[in-house]
């Protein structure tokens, strides 16, 4: 078991035990039934879900699966249709904005390459093979792609039609999942290096690759990787005139490369199938063959994988909550997908982070938070980088939609009494960061006001006005937030025995209610948060619109009328400012009617 699915197991008992039809694992289902059949991986995988339906351990590191093109943006690698371009062993799950990684990457092509820059991609044959464990693709030109994962390596198992040419691997350092959105948030390929060498059983690549943004806007980080083919084979290293043009400069038998332009290697087989292991790392390309060498030793075969993976979904988490409703085989499916894609993100890197040595664990791909070592983890990277993050991922914090909301978590987590080896007191000082620090502005182009990257950019207005005016982005949505991000830093400062702080905070977290413009009317209801402009004016609104909804609007994806319900902290006076009991069921039900 991972170290943090322990404490997982304990919090879903919690949640068992509170819910009628959910029972301890001694009263329900029979111990011996394979729980890991009502995991259905693609749940979620179309229509706008974005989620991960390829091969991952409970928070791996390593998501193995494949990347299309369609022309729209593949924030998890997979689409339903549109062309293979690759099978990459690292991925998100469920996240928005622009795609992250689709980075070390091998695609199957038949017959000659006379340009392995040029387009290769191909479409499916078959719909996708995907369970727990295990993904089969197959492409039009007859080519199958079988895949197998552990937390830091993948194991390919490629078969090639017997009449296609020549059976070849393309290892394409600069392939990165990409955005056509026009946001500025595509990655981009900043440079690499492989080298080739020849073992007694075949050939070893290994190297590394760099790239930069995504959906949080990353600066550079690299990704080091490692890779065996299990029989002989020649090879060809290439190099492109360019990091994003298909000019070949060189593409011979050189057996390494080192370049910001792309740059990659094809290998070439005369046998149809062929299989590989490749190891990743965000430290070196040395930990990267020492984790595929001893995740998956040589002759290591799916099978194996695909049992290894699902004993650790089972054991570590299907089998934490068991139902006595075991006749409805829809309902056994919501329930088991639904704790899988729980925890395919956040991606736990321990060992794995290359900016600071620290024995606390490392967690990354953050784009929403829970669990006592997370909370580690985000105080940790506090103390290195000054910041709780908001969300993060590749090594850097982004994408700060709304509050401080860390802060949030970790108070959570010291009013249900999580201590364990979380130090509170530099937990604090962490969210008082967030209170008291404006974070340097990292001039996002959605929203030049103020940072977008960590902390509370808007705090100048919130401390001197005690509400936010309209100068900044996301001005209303942002004010309640911080409301209850200063109720969070209440309740923690109270634990902690500080009466000062505790009296503070309390008191900005009534702050939302400055933010509520009594006069605003839509649906028969008065009154709703509104913005306010540097004057301290009120502006115009319509609790039913919130414009473009988006970075540089006054309400961030949501309406005025839902945003008036988010004062959860001081919920008495939300109820009489929205007109008494009576009147707020009234609002209540006329938002889901």
């Amino acid at each position: 078991m991972m170290p943090c699915l322990a404490q997982f197991a304990s919090k879903v008992a919690v949640v068992a035990a509170t819910a009628s039809s959910l029972v301890s694992p001694c009263q329900a289902q029979d111990a011996e039934q394979d729980l890991a059949q009502f995991v259905l991986p693609k749940t979620g995988a179309s229509n706008g879900g974005n989620t991960f339906p390829g091969i991952s351990l409970p928070l791996g590191m390593v998501k193995f699966g494949p990347d299309l093109y369609t022309g729209s943006d593949s924030y998890s690698g997979y689409q339903p249709s549109g062309n293979f371009i690759g099978f990459s062993l690292l991925h998100e799950s469920g996240t928005g904005g622009a795609p992250k990684y689709g980075v070390v990457s091998q695609m199957p092509v038949a017959g000659t390459i006379a340009n392995p820059l040029a387009d290769l991609s191909v479409n499916r044959s078959t719909a996708d093979e995907t369970r727990l464990g295990y993904y089969k693709s197959s492409l039009f030109n007859g080519i199958t792609v079988e895949m197998g994962a552990t937390g830091r390596a993948g194991k390919y198992v490629y078969e090639f039609p017997e009449s296609g040419g020549a059976s070849n691997v393309v290892v394409d350092v600069s392939h990165v999942l990409s955005s056509y959105r026009g946001q500025g948030l595509g990655q981009n390929y900043l440079g690499g290096n492989i080298t080739v060498t020849t073992t007694d059983d075949g050939l070893r690549y290994e190297g590394s690759g760099s790239y930069d943004n995504g959906w949080n806007r990353a600066p550079k980080w690299t990704v080091h990787f490692c890779g065996y083919f299990d029989q002989a084979a020649t090879f060809k290293t290439f190099l492109g005139s360019s990091a994003t043009g298909t000019t070949l400069a060189e593409y011979g038998n050189s057996a390494s490369q080192n370049s910001t332009s792309r740059l990659g290697a094809v290998f070439t087989f005369d046998s149809t199938s062929v299989t590989s292991r490749v190891g990743v790392s965000f430290v070196s390309s040395e930990q990267a063959c020492s984790s595929v060498e001893n995740e998956i030793p040589a002759g290591t075969t799916l099978d194996t994988l695909e049992e290894d993976v699902k004993a650790a979904w089972t054991d570590g988490v299907l089998s934490k909550i068991t139902t006595t409703d075991t006749s409805n085989t829809t309902n056994l499916q919501l329930l088991y997908s639904s704790l899988y894609h729980f925890l395919l993100i956040p991606t736990n890197k321990t060992g794995e982070n290359p900016l600071w040595s620290s024995t606390e664990p490392y967690y990354d791909d953050i784009f929403t938070f829970w669990d006592t070592e997370l909370i580690r983890s985000l105080i940790d990277i506090w103390r290195f980088e000054g910041f709780m993050p908001d969300a993060r991922s590749s090594f850097s914090n982004g994408a700060t939609q709304g509050g401080s909301n860390a802060d949030n978590v970790l108070a959570d987590a010291y009013v249900k009494g999580v201590r364990g080896s979380i130090n509170w007191e530099d937990g604090f000082a962490a969210m008082l960061t967030d209170a008291e620090t404006v974070p340097p502005n990292n001039n996002d182009p959605r929203d030049t006001s103020s940072s977008t990257k960590e902390g509370r950019g808007a705090l100048p207005d919130w401390i001197e006005h005690g509400y936010i005016t309209t100068k900044y982005g996301r001005s209303v949505s942002r004010a309640v937030e911080y409301a209850l991000n200063d109720f969070a830093l209440y309740q923690v400062a109270t634990g902690l025995d500080n009466s000062t702080a505790a009296s503070k905070y309390l008191s900005r977290s009534r702050q939302w209610r400055n933010q509520w413009n009594a006069n605003l009317t839509a649906l028969n209801f008065t009154g709703f948060l509104g913005p306010r402009d540097s004057s301290g004016a009120w502006v115009s609104q319509d609790p039913l619109s919130c414009g473009g909804c988006y970075w540089g609007d006054d309400y961030y994806q949501g309406l005025p009328m839902e945003y008036s319900f988010n004062a959860h902290h001081d919920v008495a006076t939300l109820i009489a400012y929205s007109g008494g009991p009576e009147a707020f069921v009234a609002r209540l039900e006329a938002m889901f009617t």
